[in-house]
Parts: structure tokens; C-alpha cells; sequence
């Protein structure tokens, strides 16, 4: 790409407004005003056309959908930090370099299980229906008990950026932060959170109070949370997932949860998104949010920033500073 050139940039989704203008000032850039996700046709018409394509991670971009990429594609700059929706193999048979925007999600994250992890055991959304429904009776001393967190187990799936971010937190509210990782961190990681590291998932699982699930979604962790896994935990347990729906499976865990094996959970994820399991709606012990962990507003300027700098660097012929490496040398 001759970096005079204006690149032809075809957005999936609305973006923050700030960040859809200077995308307009930088490129040749086609916006989705009406923000209707793109259908197969619609992404199959984005690639055949677009020399940079920016997508979200609701956009399901497999190969059938890359095999109609013109040859101009050269770049796909993800608007999100996860790549399970699309297929780096079929990127990188075609040389088309695929970017992401890690690091700026991770305290938002973070957040929202830390949010999750004090709203579950205490019961807040019980709490709060209460009220709305008009049938809170007033204070007592064995009215909407629910458990402290102070003094209880943390088990992190996952200690990566987010996962250690929400150990950091977890520490301050006097948890006690245990992880399962396929690599261990290095001792001075660990020393920071006096974290305990389990090398096998299910040794974890049986000895914590509390499970956040912190990994990527890739074909090795989905279902990693099955009935197998929940069957392992303790009846006193709370699961929390604000990584991906789809390693956990769902059904079984409305199963777990109805049935007494886990206590219960904390969801912002689902494995068929839009669509929940039936059975955890009509549940009380979980909590069902719509995947708004990232949902802040510096969060997605933030995105936003990073998507322009990946396609700036690779408009002026440089290595983009978030290339997704997998497979690539």
C-alpha cells in the first residue's frame, strides 16, 4: 500500500462517533449507520471489496466467508481483543494480516467480574427483584442471606492480562487467589497476588469457593467448564464467566445450578449470543448480564484508537502493533 494512498475501509458495526469521524479524515471509510449486523452476503460483499475490513467479534468470519476476498484485502483490523470468530488459518493462506486490541479492555473486564463476584454470593439481583416486585417485607435478621466474600478461595481459569488483573483486585477484598494456567507465571507474578498455581484444572476446581472464568475461546478450552468440571466443585461454589459463552456449556450448567451441584453464577457471556439457555432464565441464583464487560465508553474510544493506529502502521508499510501472530514468523 503506497501510504498516499486512502485505503478503502469497511466498517461491520456503529463505533464511538469520535472514532467513526477520524476514521472518515484517515481513509475511504464505509460506515454501517444503521448498525444491522452484517449477514454472510453482507461480509462476503465487505471482503470481495474493502483493502482493510473491520469487523467485530460477532461477526462470524470463516473461510467460506474469506474465499470471497478480492485480492486487494490485505488487512483485517478486529474491533475487540478475541479471534475465535475468525479463521487465522484462511487469513493467512490468503497473507491477509489479521490485527486485534488487546491491553484496553482489561481493567473493564476485571471490573465486571469483580462486580459478578460480589453480586452473586450476596444475592443483589434477589435483592433488588425483591424491591421491584413490591414484596420485601422489611429488614430481619435472617432475611436475603447470602455469603461473605472476605476470606474465600478465588480459582482463576485463564492468568493472563485479565486474569491477574482481576487477582489484583480480588486480593484487595481479601480473597485468596488460586489459578490454573497451561504455563505457570514466573514467581515475582505470583508473589504480587500470592497466588497458588494448580497444574490440572480439575484439582482447582474441587478446592476453590469461587471460579472466574479468564481465558480465550479456542478449540482446546471449549466446553472446558462441562459437567465433568462442575461435578468436581464444591456445592457452595459460584461460577463466574465474563471471558466467552462457549466454554462453558451452558446446558449443563443450567443443570448444575438447578440441581444443587454448584451454588451458583454469574454470567456475561453465553454460548449462542443473543440467545440464553431457557433454563437459566427462570433460575435465581444466576445472574444473567449482556455481555457488557468491555461496555464503557473510554473502553471502546480506546478500541477505536488502537483499530486506527493497526491500519495507520500498516498504511505506511510497517509491522501493525497488534498483529495476531499465531502461525506467523
Amino acid at each position: 500500500m503506497h501510504s498516499h494512498a486512502r485505503p478503502k475501509v469497511i466498517v461491520t458495526r456503529r463505533l464511538p462517533q469520535a472514532v467513526e469521524t477520524r476514521m472518515a479524515e484517515l481513509f475511504d471509510v464505509e460506515l454501517n449507520f444503521t448498525d444491522t449486523p452484517f449477514d454472510r452476503e453482507a461480509l462476503a460483499d465487505a471482503v470481495a471489496r474493502a483493502d482493510v475490513f473491520v469487523p467485530t467479534v460477532t461477526d462470524h468470519i470463516d473461510a467460506g466467508v474469506l474465499a470471497a476476498a478480492g485480492p486487494q484485502l490485505k488487512l483485517i483490523a478486529n474491533f475487540g481483543t478475541g479471534t475465535d470468530h475468525l479463521d487465522l488459518a484462511a487469513a493467512r493462506a490468503r497473507n491477509i494480516v489479521v490485527t486485534n486490541t488487546p491491553g484496553v479492555l482489561t481493567d473493564d473486564t476485571a471490573d465486571m467480574v469483580m462486580a459478578l463476584i460480589l453480586f452473586v454470593p450476596r444475592r443483589l439481583a434477589e435483592g433488588e427483584k425483591l424491591i421491584r416486585d413490591g414484596s420485601w417485607g422489611g429488614w430481619g435478621p435472617t432475611g436475603m442471606l447470602g455469603h461473605r466474600i472476605t476470606g474465600k478461595r478465588l480459582g482463576i481459569v485463564g492468568m493472563g492480562r485479565i486474569g491477574q488483573a482481576v487477582a489484583a483486585r480480588a486480593r484487595s477484598f481479601g480473597l485468596s487467589v488460586h489459578y490454573h494456567n497451561r504455563e505457570r507465571l514466573p514467581a515475582a507474578v505470583e508473589g504480587a497476588v500470592e497466588a497458588t498455581w494448580w497444574p490440572t484444572l480439575a484439582a482447582m476446581l474441587a478446592r476453590v469457593d469461587i471460579v472466574s472464568i479468564n481465558c480465550p475461546h479456542t478449540p482446546e478450552t471449549h466446553h472446558l467448564i462441562d459437567a465433568a468440571a462442575l461435578g468436581v466443585m464444591q456445592p457452595h461454589t459460584y461460577l463466574i464467566n465474563a471471558a466467552r459463552g462457549e466454554i462453558v456449556d451452558e446446558a449443563a450448567l443450567a443443570a448444575a445450578l438447578s440441581g444443587g451441584t454448584i451454588a451458583g453464577a454469574g454470567l456475561d457471556v453465553f454460548e449462542h449470543e443473543p440467545v440464553v439457555h431457557p433454563a437459566l432464565l427462570g433460575l435465581p441464583n444466576v445472574v444473567l448480564l449482556p455481555h457488557m464487560g468491555s461496555a464503557t465508553f473510554e473502553g471502546r474510544q480506546a478500541m477505536g484508537d488502537k483499530v486506527i493506529a493497526n491500519i495507520q502502521v500498516w498504511k505506511d508499510g510497517h509491522r501493525p502493533p497488534d498483529q495476531v501472530l499465531e502461525g506467523w514468523v
